[in-house]
């Protein structure tokens, strides 16, 4: 699950048109003009991915560019059109200008994924007031500041000044906001009532200690500000001082405002919300819900064979359990073993400093003693290194329990692993490893790195992680790779695998089950404490995502079964000239890919085997 997925994702989504190509020299052989055709094709659509980039600030500055680092993304439904219609013209000019007869393989499979991707966001432009702009899980109260920490770099005066720009700026984002708040509201679109606590005690977090409280410990913003301004080597103290004090002023005058009209707009739609969970309330619920799917899968799988998939795994996974619990001599039932694994103190450390200090040694050791093991799986690995974090205390209630930020693509920050250490008991020690692959390596930083490192492709496919399927079905495979070169040498950490797949697997259920059979919260909810070892907590927590992010959580599972379904077709095909190293590569040396062009890739290199 990866915070920054969602702005490094939007860079794909359109182009700017750009003048058209000259034609190629006659002269050339049929190979040469091909190559041409497709380095003219690849710079066609880096210099519109540069102009689009260029017009999102965010995304600039994810990507180390500073050119517009005092601005904000703009958030308006005029934006969101404008995009939209330039992604369309910009297809139509790739297409006139680059055929693909004329282009080599893998230029031919960048204007495939752009326009799969740009026929995608046509189709799904209708939906785009069916969803919630300010959840749990996301939005601009919880992200902005996130952003502001994790992502603007101060290194000089000008990147200081850039930061305070940001903080000023707020007050137009969240109008913007709020704007979308109530268009969606004017749609049907509201969330459940349980969403209103929890973003606001989000909002209302961000806004405490100093300056937006007279006494207390510094907030969040400040403590982030001052520290970045005190590592300055070029500024003297006086000119750090004005600047943490031009901080402190934009934090009472602009930051505290906004957040306190969102705040009020939050708490005056929070009593038109009722219990609904699912997206089958909305207007054109049912329709969206089936394009949501097929947007996220990347197949045309429908809700119910969706939840059927889900309910046949559930029950594979089961099987392999009572495997475990005769291997470490349990005596009882599945429930009890579920109950033994949530309440044995072995597997939980405590909620203390001490704890959460060992908790991240832990998942550290896990990923270098992985690093050493990856000449075994992979040909390709990324130069970029990964470190294990906390998530931030002031995110902590809104935060998954664990995901990854990509690297900078200059190397200047390292690839994130993430882990939410708010409650210990949610972290069970058994987990941590299959976590940590999944999160970390062979998982999303393999993938991730991998891709942005990657040279002759266009930068949209290097930095878009827009194939959910692709990018978390990878990072669920990831999880049982490292088992079939011995790790998982403690039966109670392989039962943590099979946990953490068990419960990708409920989630195909209690998905479809809440958006299209019309499960309630609470049964949802009930289905994972009666088919899953996890906690009440976690249980709670992650319906909670699941209903206001549809259709995202079938992700994972959908694609882990069909690069296994890959793997095993080529195995089956090739025989001892099988190659797990080789297969890895054509899965990660492409990027992001929807499944049905990935299987393509697939059964071109089985045929170049055979």
């Amino acid at each position: 699950m990866k915070k920054l997925a969602s702005i490094i994702a939007i860079a794909s989504l359109a182009f700017l048109t750009t003048q058209g190509a000259p034609e190629t020299t006659p002269s050339l052989s049929p190979a040469d003009q091909a190559a041409d055709e497709s380095k003219r094709a690849n710079e066609f659509l880096d210099k519109c991915f540069d102009e689009y980039v260029a017009t999102h600030p965010q995304i600039e500055t994810s990507l180390g560019i500073k050119t517009h680092n005092d601005q904000w993304n703009d958030f308006s439904d005029e934006a969101a059109k404008r995009d939209l219609e330039i992604a369309q013209k910009n297809l139509a000019e790739l297409e006139r200008q680059f055929p693909k007869e004329k282009l080599d393989k893998q230029a031919q499979l960048s204007c495939d994924i752009y326009e799969f991707q740009v026929q995608r966001d046509t189709e799904g432009f209708k939906f785009r007031l069916d969803n919630y702009p300010v959840n749990q899980m996301g939005g601009a109260h919880s992200e902005i500041p996130t952003f502001l920490i994790n992502i603007h770099k101060i290194d000089n005066q000008k990147d200081a000044q850039a930061y305070i720009a940001r903080l000023n700026g707020i007050t137009k984002l969240f109008d913007q906001l709020i704007v979308n708040l109530t268009e969606r509201e004017e749609h049907g679109v509201i969330p459940p009532k349980f969403v209103f606590p929890l973003v606001l005690e989000a909002c209302q977090k961000v806004i405490k200690g100093q300056p937006f409280e007279e006494s207390g410990p510094a907030s969040p913003l400040l403590e982030d500000f001052t520290k970045k301004v005190g590592a300055l080597k070029d500024v003297d103290m006086a000119g750090r001082d004005r600047m943490i004090l031009d901080a402190r002023k934009a934090m009472i005058d602009s930051v505290k405002p906004a957040y306190l009209k969102l705040i009020a707009a939050l708490q005056a739609q929070e009593k038109k919300a009722n219990d609904d969970a699912g997206v089958w309330k909305f207007p054109d619920g049912a329709e969206f819900y089936e394009f949501a799917l097929r947007r996220t899968t990347t197949t045309n799988l429908t809700a119910d064979q969706i939840h059927e998939t889900g309910l046949k795994e559930v029950a594979r996974i089961h099987g392999e359990m009572r495997k475990i619990m005769e291997k470490v001599k349990f005596k009882g039932d599945l429930q009890a073993f579920f109950k033994f694994m949530r309440e044995d103190p072995q597997f939980y450390l405590p909620q203390t400093e001490e704890g959460q200090q060992k908790y991240l040694a832990m998942a550290t050791k896990i990923v270098d003693d992985m690093k050493k093991r990856l000449d075994e799986l992979f040909l390709t690995k990324p130069k970029a290194d990964i470190v294990v974090k906390a998530v931030e205390k002031f995110r902590e209630s809104s935060a998954g329990k664990a995901f990854y930020n990509q690297p900078a693509p200059d190397g200047s920050r390292p690839g994130m692993f993430y882990v939410n250490l708010s409650d210990m008991k949610n972290n069970p020690t058994y987990e941590l490893e299959s976590l940590a692959h999944h999160e970390g390596i062979p998982g999303h930083h393999m993938q991730i790195a991998i891709a942005q490192e990657l040279k002759g492709i266009p930068k949209f496919r290097k930095f878009g992680g827009r194939f959910t399927a692709y990018t978390e079905g990878w990072g669920l495979y990831s999880e049982l790779t490292p088992k079939e070169i011995g790790m998982y040498q403690d039966p109670y950490s392989d039962f943590g695998r099979l946990s953490l797949e068990l419960w990708r697997a409920g989630r195909l259920v209690v998905d479809t089950g809440l958006h299209s059979k019309k499960w309630t919260r609470q049964q949802a909810i009930d289905y994972l404490k009666q088919n899953t070892p996890n906690a009440e907590t976690d249980c709670i927590d992650s319906i909670n995502r699941y209903i206001v992010m549809p259709s995202q959580a079938t992700a994972y599972k959908i694609g882990m079964l069909r690069i296994l379904d890959l793997r095993e077709k080529a195995k089956k095909q090739l025989g001892a000239k099988f190659d797990l190293r080789q297969f890895h590569d054509v899965v990660l040396t492409n990027g992001p890919l929807p499944l049905d062009m990935l299987e393509q890739l697939v059964d071109a290199w089985v045929k170049s085997k055979s």
